[in-house]
């Protein structure tokens, strides 16, 4: 091993890098944890909102090695949904309310007419929304331009009527793109600012979606209401410090009583009296006017107070006030890890009544960095008047963009229509001097101060921007030009008690799992088992620190990702150890074997992880939510695994080799397993054929017959897991449940033991009002309360719109037939023989085709559900994977057996038999220990990878089966064919043939 030291250092460093990023890990873990017992009461309530003030006093402080808890919690090895209970939502902006707004100076009923013929059409196609509006809008007007429609004053400068079609669309979609963009933006503010831990948002690439996850969260309708409420852009007149200090004057005395009642005294120390009671006003402060009201406008206090009590109360209640509050040049600023307090000070009522009726306070929407202290970050804070009932509002703004004021500074554009032009004449002038604050979802994004009064509805706002920021500020103001409604088409609730199930099962099966696949490689390979287990724990420790380091989410099916990839790793070290075997049965020494065993068993390793890479790559690019978290796992776990079985196993040998001692590769009853097997796999081809076929058919037949059990996420619709006290019958569950649903159809299965159920139903699946879901499992929960003596609630939650379930089947398909393509490629090109890529093909489709005829036929004579969804999608194509995988080492023998025999017409089902039989012990090994794997997934990991699990189980077998009995013996009908081929071009030259006979002789 020429390179020992350098891998020796990469190891280390790979090894404390995950040590670094798990630490990461249990110290923000810790840190909730705190939060939590800080938060607790007697009772065991727990304040959530004490337990958020403790997160933010902790936000920007070091905590770990110099790191905030901010940047701990960027970089840690989070739980799913599914661990921890929580809400997942997926958002659309709708498409058709922005071109109708567009449209909106036309009364064209055509217009409406295309628009719905657009969204019906929409439902069962993936193609772009504003290309079916157009192609609608052609047949229902054939003879009109839709420049015709959508050209008017407030995109004069984009369009005109001599505008083609194609360059309409063209702005329409760029319309509807800058809509999802400042929708996200929104969105995403909205969940930042929502208070939950490590929550998850991204756009779902090639559509107008969002997808949020809220870990944790615990009221869904508050989420339902705060992600699908429509954003509101208000420009509001600011109160000036002058104005508003004597409040302050009043809030500091409040202060003050505050501090006095939490330290548990009744009265002011010396001399306060009644003037700390909290009855405080601001005409009751005279104390404390000439003190903070000066401060705050710029003033002080003169000379020495006659008063001695009073200028002692006076500081007190600076100090009091200064602890969450600092003046700045034009108000106030608020710590950000004091925010959530100010909320709750500025929240009574006692506080309320001594600020101006129409008065609301409001925060800048970006925390900026404290002049007096590096390490914090402040966030400045508003009053602003008629907050709700604006005099100007957001729908008067027909266009903004980022430009350029007269000094070349980025500044923004922005124009009003003619109703805003002359509301902002009159605001801007009655403010001249003063700021006038740009608010959305009442967080302050602008507040420039007013030079003079402008008319004309065209305004430039300027500042100390940067570019993005004034971008920023850009699409804040475009956000009232178009309404973009986004409606929840998908959505998972977890309660918290499934989510510790969850964990529970997926803990346990991780532990039990790794300790049978550790066990079993010890019992096979003896002493060079431990060997191996060694590099499958190096495997495990690497693949959740790289995970940590990426911040990567960990889901159940994360954990039946990374089990597997610790069952499926050994099968690299199998094949190093069965090539080290077969060197030593020739009589190599061991350091020349262990060389010769490494290097041969490269090629094999190479292309069987290839071909599992490829079908990670194709579910971590169409996966999402839980699927996506399995391919991530996957694909770390394939790299980790390469790097544990080739670097750390040769790294172990090399140290045996140097203490001159040998390693035992069996025991008494393995050495004698598959040795010198001299099994016929390819004779009786044509009786696997049959069997195949014969099990196809019956598939088919059993889908034709009984169909599939299509999950919520392929055919759309609610589904609610319920718990009840007591075992359930499923039919009285549905009578109970008939009258909620108006007599729509629903399926009811247990779920998991007999006193837990599944229900399914499309009831009203169309109906995206936020209010529907609230008054939906209200009702299922009223009609479950007791059901014969028996009382149920609802535990979890999903709902899949007929949009998204057509996109997740269309995805679905894309999926597999891209995996397909991609292996049959990758065989050809690294084989070199269409031979091989159709064995890998047939192979690939007989899998899949058993796997659903499989699902199809036990669908309702096993205990756990068989829906055919995106987790069965996932399964499947896991299973193309190892299937290649497994067929590929086939391959790869085969091709070194005819590389040895070149040049000797030797006949080829010898050749194809002799491989397969060299490599039998491989194929059952790993075979035997990924299926231990999944057994033990199938009875611990938990009821809602249950499905998956079994699909991947009956997955093994067949594709071992495929690979022994399918794919090889393919591959020697083909070859025989190419070699008839070859035999009959040759028949056909006798001339040319005879030449080449007399050269050799």
């Amino acid at each position: 091993m020429s390179n020992r030291g350098g891998i020796i250092a990469l190891l280390v460093a790979f090894l404390t890098l995950s040590v670094y990023f798990l630490l990461r890990t249990w110290k923000a873990n810790d840190i909730r944890n705190d939060a939590e017992a800080f938060a607790t009461d007697k009772s065991g309530k727990i304040d959530y909102a004490k337990k958020q003030r403790y997160l933010d006093s902790l936000w920007k402080q070091p905590v770990f090695l110099g790191t905030t808890t901010e940047d701990l919690t960027k970089q840690e090895l989070g739980l799913g949904l599914d661990l921890q209970g929580g809400m997942s939502v997926i958002l659309e902006v709708s498409p058709a309310e922005i071109v109708r707004s567009l449209a909106g100076s036309s009364r064209d009923s055509r217009v409406a007419t295309a628009l719905a013929n657009a969204q019906k059409r929409a439902v069962s196609s993936t193609t772009n929304f504003v290309d079916l509006f157009a192609d609608e809008f052609k047949k229902v007007a054939p003879d009109t331009k839709l420049a015709n429609v959508f050209s008017n004053s407030s995109n004069r400068g984009t369009l005109s009527l001599e505008s083609s079609d194609n360059q309409v669309v063209s702005y329409i979609k760029k319309e509807v793109d800058g809509a999802f963009d400042r929708a996200f933006r929104i969105i995403q503010t909205r969940v930042d600012k929502f208070g939950v831990a490590n929550p998850n948002l991204q756009r779902l690439s090639g559509t107008n979606r969002i997808q949020v996850e809220l870990p944790g969260v615990d009221n869904p309708d508050r989420v339902r209401k705060l992600l699908s409420g429509a954003a509101k852009l208000e420009f509001c007149e600011v109160y000036t410090m002058q104005e508003i200090a004597p409040s302050f004057d009043g809030l500091a005395s409040i202060l003050l009583q505050m501090d006095i009642d939490a330290k548990g005294k009744t009265t002011a120390t010396t001399g306060a009296k009644k003037d700390t009671t909290a009855t405080a006003t601001a005409a009751s402060t005279d104390t404390s006017k000439n003190s903070l009201s000066a401060q705050l406008t710029g003033g002080g206090v003169k000379g020495d107070s006659t008063k001695k009590d009073s200028a002692s109360l006076a500081q007190r209640q600076n100090n009091a006030f200064s602890n969450l509050f600092i003046p700045t040049g034009y108000g106030v600023a608020v710590r950000t890890k004091d925010v959530a307090r100010v909320k709750e000070v500025m929240d009574r009522s006692d506080v309320r009544a001594l600020f101006p009726a129409n008065s609301s306070y409001v925060f800048d929407i970006k925390p900026r960095a404290n002049g007096t202290n590096v390490n914090e970050e402040i966030v400045d804070m508003y009053f602003v008047k008629d907050l709700g009932k604006a005099p100007l509002e957001g729908d008067v703004v027909t266009n903004a963009n980022q430009d350029y004021d007269e000094r070349g500074k980025p500044a923004v554009e922005m124009q009003m229509n003619a109703e805003g032009a002359r509301k902002w004449k009159a605001l801007t002038g009655a403010n001249i001097g003063r700021p006038i604050a740009i608010i959305l979802d009442n967080y302050v994004y602008s507040a420039p101060n007013v030079n003079g009064e402008i008319s004309g509805g065209r305004s430039s706002i300027a500042g100390n921007f940067t570019v993005e920021e004034a971008q920023d500020l850009a699409n804040v103001l475009k956000a009232g030009k178009l309404p973009a409604p986004t409606n929840i088409i998908s959505e998972d609730i977890v309660g918290a008690t499934v989510g510790s199930e969850a964990a529970q099962a997926g803990i346990i099966s991780s532990l039990v799992g790794l300790l049978v696949v550790l066990g079993f490689v010890l019992i096979y390979y003896n002493k060079a088992g431990v060997i191996a287990d060694i590099a499958l724990i190096v495997n495990l420790f690497l693949l959740l620190g790289v995970m940590a380091s990426f911040g990567a989410t960990l889901t159940l099916p994360g954990i039946a990702g990374m089990v597997l990839s610790v069952g499926v790793s050994v099968d690299a070290n199998v094949l190093i150890y069965e090539r080290i075997k077969e060197e030593l049965a020739l009589g190599k020494t061991f350091k020349d074997a262990v060389r010769d065993g490494f290097k041969n068993a490269m090629s094999s390793i190479i292309d069987s992880n290839v071909t599992t890479l490829i079908t990670g790559v194709v579910l971590f690019a169409f996966g999402t939510g839980l699927i996506l978290g399995f391919a991530t796992t996957l694909l770390i776990g394939i790299f980790t695994s390469l790097f544990s079985a080739i670097f750390v196993s040769r790294l172990l040998f090399e140290y045996y080799i140097g203490k001159g001692k040998t390693i035992s590769f069996s025991t008494k009853w393995s050495d004698k397993l598959f040795k010198d097997s001299k099994f016929d796999f390819v004779s009786k081809r044509k009786l696997y054929y049959t069997i195949s076929s014969a099990i196809i058919i019956a598939g088919i037949i059993s889908i034709a017959v009984k169909g599939f059990g299509l999950g919520v996420d392929f055919l759309g619709g609610r589904t609610y897991i319920a718990k009840f006290e007591k075992t359930v019958n499923t039919e009285d569950i549905e009578n109970a449940l008939k009258p909620t649903f108006e007599g729509q159809a629903i399926e009811v299965k247990t779920f998991g033991g007999f006193d837990q159920v599944k229900i399914t139903t499309p009831y009203k699946i169309e109906n995206t009002n936020t209010e529907v879901e609230q008054e939906l499992q209200a009702n299922v929960n009223k009609a479950i309360t007791n059901v014969n003596g028996n009382s149920g609630k609802v535990v979890s939650s999903s709902k899949v719109g007929p949009t998204i379930a057509n996109d997740a089947i269309w995805g679905a398909v894309k999926a597999v037939l891209l995996s397909i393509i991609l292996v049959f490629a990758y065989i050809y090109i690294r084989f070199r023989k269409l031979a091989f890529a159709y064995g890998a093909l047939v192979a690939l489709s007989h899998d899949v085709l058993i796997i659903l005829g499989v699902f199809s036929i036990l669908r309702g004579f096993l205990p756990f559900s068989l829906d055919v969804d995106q987790a069965f999608v996932g399964a499947v194509l896991t299973i193309m994977g190892y299937s290649m995988n497994d067929t590929v080492v086939v391959f790869d023998r085969v091709r070194e057996y005819l590389a040895e025999k070149r040049g000797v017409r030797e006949d080829i089902p010898t050749v194809i038999n002799n491989a397969l039989n060299s490599t039998l012990s491989r194929t059952a090994v790993t075979g035997f220990s990924t299926l231990l794997v999944l057994l033990v997934l199938l009875i611990f990991g938990g009821e809602t990878i249950r499905g998956f699990v079994f699909a991947m189980f009956i997955g093994v077998i067949v594709g071992t089966y495929s690979s022994l009995f399918v794919a090889t013996p393919i591959v020697v009908d083909g070859m025989q064919r190419d070699i008839k081929k070859e035999d009959e071009k040759l028949a056909a030259a006798p001339v040319v043939v005879e030449t080449k006979k007399t050269k050799k002789s």
